[in-house]
């Protein structure tokens, strides 16, 4: 086989992979879950191999360097640094492992799929991909049905979560796929009976996103559609179609949304928004600034914004936030001012490259079926749309925290860039041989590395799981979680739960309590260490020093727990529970009231032991009365 096959082995395999990563990634619950994530992994590192295979099968490799290359680079470089620099190796680490990904799948895509045949066909196959998604979208929102492949999520009643756990990141992909469809159905040279396949799934897409129910969705959809129609309406050629399309999509959502009581409710939302200091967003983004107050040049590390909240928690939010549910605060809080003013010019790099593409792949079109219409500003118009409606809706969500979604970001991010070759030949690079050995050489420390990595996390993964179906705290439990810990000993949280099993275990008491409780006093500091940031390393602590009646140790512990965490309930309630160790009723009170005002209803432990020092208190009280009155006189 000639060199000349061989690459074009490579550049097919290629886009295989390319196309196989961007299918899987949203009908695998938006590759969150870790296995879904490995295997997108393990398809990149597959990219990465025969792309630098091609670098040496081509008689005259180049690359293809426009300027947002550069701030990706960058950005990588400085995800390399922060991780270096990070408080939580573990947490920095898997970030860091994303961010690799998304780079080198980014620099693939720009450099091996810029043919506009391969454009095309990822173009197509996502739209039709999208519109399979909204059809399962449909039917869960008609039938109200809470499966998603084999599990059950009741977390989101009456709206459509299509193959992702939440709606909200089904309506991130749904709005970036959906201009594609249209501006290939309006503007592209395609046959006519492809376009009215395109229109279909299109309004199909249009319908997936309506059962959402996501109104950040909606918001982002409906400017991204008016930036779209806007830009057709200044081209004569198109304007007569766009307005006819304009107003299929108007009229057919009006007639949806007055079907349906649930979308009508959530539509009202819109305009009567809730009061500021209950809604949840606006609190957890309040949280974000004070995390970013923290270090407002370089962020508080990759991914630390969930470690570091507990501090800033409102008493309204009791559950663990995640993310920010703004990504544009929660960059600022993770990565800084520098960090976030990178991920900020890799966009306007990315505008200014879709501006100066523009004037060189328009076309002219008489008509819907016309053959002057051009594919070349299908695509542009499409892509471009698409990130804008991600963008805008990045402010109220997490959708590039999530992989499926961020991966499908940043290929139209390549492939919008790959276009500029239509307007300048000056950002192509010709590879010389030092070149070639300097991209092998990074290509293959990443295969390296992320091979590494990923191997590493499929070896913890698979105990974790065990453990995850033993029963709760058991033996067996603990022992899968210590064969986690060996493969992987940076996780502070397997050190949390074998300390957390030992010391349920030693609870129950038998001969042995006092070693259990040891056993899981040491796990708890080695958690601490792993994470100084969590507050339920120093609960663990405290407790089995209690329990060991190390009553004048324990103290600092609950301390720090109540100054790392000051408004959990939980935590409120387990220093109560300290006192309730000393016998300091009076002192344990205040701790078990401010609990129950934290959280009612899930909070059995403050309420009870609430109810049990109130009588207590009163009995002492009465005891201490009687005693006076019986007193003799003096």
């Amino acid at each position: 086989m000639s060199r000349e096959a061989l690459d074009r082995w490579c550049e097919r395999s290629i886009f295989a992979l390319v196309l196989a990563i961007l299918v899987l990634g949203p009908l695998a619950f938006g590759a969150v879950p870790p296995p879904a994530f490995l295997t997108i992994q393990t398809l990149t590192l597959g990219v990465m191999l025969l792309w630098g295979a091609r670098l040496w099968l081509q008689p005259r490799p180049q690359l293809l360097w426009p300027p947002i290359t550069w701030v990706v680079i960058a950005f990588a470089v400085y995800a390399i640094a922060r991780y270096l620099t990070a408080d939580i190796e573990y947490v920095a680490r898997l970030e860091l492992i994303r961010v690799l990904v998304y780079a080198f799948l980014f620099l693939a895509i720009l450099n091996n799929l810029h043919r506009q045949e391969a454009t095309y066909a990822v173009s197509c196959t996502l739209v039709f991909l999208a519109m399979a998604i909204s059809f399962y979208a449909v039917y869960q929102f008609l039938t109200g049905s809470e499966r998603i492949w084999h599990i059950v999520n009741k977390a989101y009643p009456h709206r459509g979560t299509g193959t992702y756990i939440c709606p909200n990141h089904l309506g991130g992909f749904l709005e970036m796929v959906l201009p594609l469809g249209l501006a290939y159905t309006l503007t592209s040279r395609l046959k006519p009976v492809v376009k009215v396949f395109l229109g279909y799934a299109s309004l199909a897409i249009l319908a997936g996103i309506a059962v959402t129910g996501s109104r950040g969705s909606w918001v982002a959809t409906a400017l991204s559609l008016l930036l779209f129609f806007g830009v057709l309406f200044f081209r004569r050629s198109h304007r007569l179609a766009s307005l006819a399309l304009l107003v299929i999509i108007v009229v057919t959502g009006l007639f949806f949304l007055s079907r349906s009581f649930e979308l009508q409710a959530r539509f009202r939302q819109l305009g009567v928004p809730k009061k500021v200091e209950n809604d949840t967003r606006f609190a957890l983004w309040q949280s974000a600034l004070q995390v970013w107050g923290e270090d407002l040049w370089w962020g508080v590390g990759p991914a630390h914004y969930d470690y570091r909240f507990s501090q800033y928690r409102p008493e309204a939010i009791q559950k663990r936030p995640f993310r920010v549910h703004n990504d544009f605060l929660n960059t600022l809080a993770d990565w800084g001012l520098v960090g976030a003013g990178q991920v900020a010019a890799a966009w306007a790099l990315l505008g200014l490259g879709v501006w100066k593409t523009r004037p060189f792949v328009r076309a002219a079109s008489s008509d819907l079926g016309g053959r002057q219409n051009s594919n070349k500003f299908a695509f542009l118009l499409g892509a471009s749309t698409g990130l804008f409606a991600i963008l805008v809706h990045s402010a109220c969500d997490f959708n590039m925290h999530i992989p499926a979604n961020a991966i499908l970001a940043i290929t139209l991010m390549a492939l919008v860039s790959s276009q500029l070759r239509f307007a300048t030949e000056q950002y192509w690079i010709r590879l010389g041989v030092w070149r070639k050995a300097v991209g092998s050489a990074i290509l293959l420390a990443g295969i390296v590395y992320l091979g590494r990595q990923g191997w590493r996390q499929a070896a913890e993964y698979a105990p974790l799981q065990q453990a995850a179906a033993a029963p709760h705290f058991s033996p067996a439990a603990v022992a899968c979680l210590k064969r986690a810990f060996a493969v992987e000993p940076m996780n502070p949280q397997t050190a949390w739960d074998i300390g957390e099993g030992l010391r349920i275990q030693s609870s129950e008491g038998g001969r042995n309590y006092r070693e259990l409780a040891e056993q899981g006093l040491d796990w708890f500091e080695r958690s601490i260490k792993l994470n100084r940031w969590s507050g339920s390393g120093y609960l663990g602590c405290g407790w089995c020093l209690d329990w060991l009646e190390r009553w004048a140790e324990s103290g600092p512990y609950f301390d720090r727990a109540a100054e790392l965490d000051p408004n959990n309930y939980y935590t409120v309630a387990y220093v109560g529970l300290h006192y309730v160790q000393l016998q300091d009723y009076a002192a344990a009170k205040p701790w078990f009231e401010r609990s129950v005002r934290l959280e009612w209803e899930k909070n059995p432990i403050a309420r009870n032991y609430l109810e049990i020092i109130q009588s207590r208190l009163l009995e002492a009280a009465t005891n201490e009365t009687n005693a006076k009155l019986d007193a003799p006189p003096r």
